[in-house]
């Protein structure tokens, strides 16, 4: 095997170290109970680092081989992913960069308005198509009865780092004024008309604040913060990727003419 095939096998064994922790971080975001409710979201990191582990094998068969076809393959194939990779990257970004949230005196959580969420989440994710579903998805799952279970008092509660999620839906806004009986139990509002939410509040498990605009705006939350910590692991491993990419490359065309020396020396040419 030539030289530079074994360069592009070493490369591609690199590329496919990297799909694994983009596969992890996709698998851990699926995860998430806001990314379960939201099906179209959950998957695309995951696909994407399947795609390179596969292409990154087909390199990797391709070098240690000597198949130039199959090298070639690699190569346009890894170009796409890579593009697809720093699409959703900037995607990301912009989408995530806005941040709802303000601080609540005398509470370590911060509450969130929708309004300060980008208007391509809003419109993809609470839209009234999509809330409905996500609304049940969100009252069958167990976010808010573990905030139940974690706090008694609420002195606890109100110094406790919960999760935007649990802020938006488990709980009436704070500027309403309600008593605090347990984490997911408000009576008596001083100020029921400060927020639309105040009245939609209700202590059924069922619908707490389900549907008020701040458990979207809690959900969005979330996917920001799942999203930005992602992208994280993602920069690292399309940073790598590009690197793997540009050397590939190089040896590919040192590979070929290796070959054509080689043929020249066997008076093939």
């Amino acid at each position: 095997m030539a030289v530079s095939n074994n360069i592009t096998s070493v490369l591609n064994f690199i590329a496919l170290l990297c799909s694994i922790p983009i596969i992890a971080s996709g698998i851990w975001l699926a995860s998430k109970p806001d990314n379960e409710c939201i099906h179209w979201i959950r998957w695309p990191v995951v696909f994407i680092g399947i795609l390179i582990l596969l292409v990154s094998l087909t390199g990797f068969v391709g070098a240690y081989w000597n198949k130039q076809g199959l090298l070639a393959f690699y190569l346009c194939c890894m170009a796409i992913l890579i593009i697809l990779l720093l699409i959703l990257l900037v995607l990301a970004f912009i989408v995530t960069r806005p941040n709802g949230s303000y601080d609540v005196p005398g509470r370590a959580f911060k509450e969130y308005r929708l309004a300060g969420f980008s208007s391509w989440l809003r419109d993809h994710i609470t839209n009234s198509d999509n809330w409905g579903k996500i609304r049940a998805c969100l009252a069958e799952s167990n976010v808010c009865s573990k905030l139940s279970q974690g706090y008694i008092s609420a002195d606890q509660l109100f110094a406790a780092h919960i999760s935007p999620l649990q802020s938006g839906c488990c709980k009436p806004p704070t500027v309403c004024g309600y008593q605090y009986v347990n984490p997911i139990m408000w009576i008596n509002p001083v100020n029921p008309i400060a927020d639309a939410d105040c009245s939609i509040w209700n202590n059924d498990p069922n619908q707490l604040c389900y549907n008020c605009d701040s458990c979207k705006a809690g959900l969005l939350g979330n996917l920001r913060k799942e999203w930005r910590r992602t992208n994280v692991i993602l920069i690292v491993a399309v940073v790598v990727l590009i690197w793997v990419y540009v050397i590939a490359c190089s040896a590919f065309k040192n590979a070929q003419t290796e070959d054509l020396f080689q043929r020249y020396k066997q008076g093939w040419v």
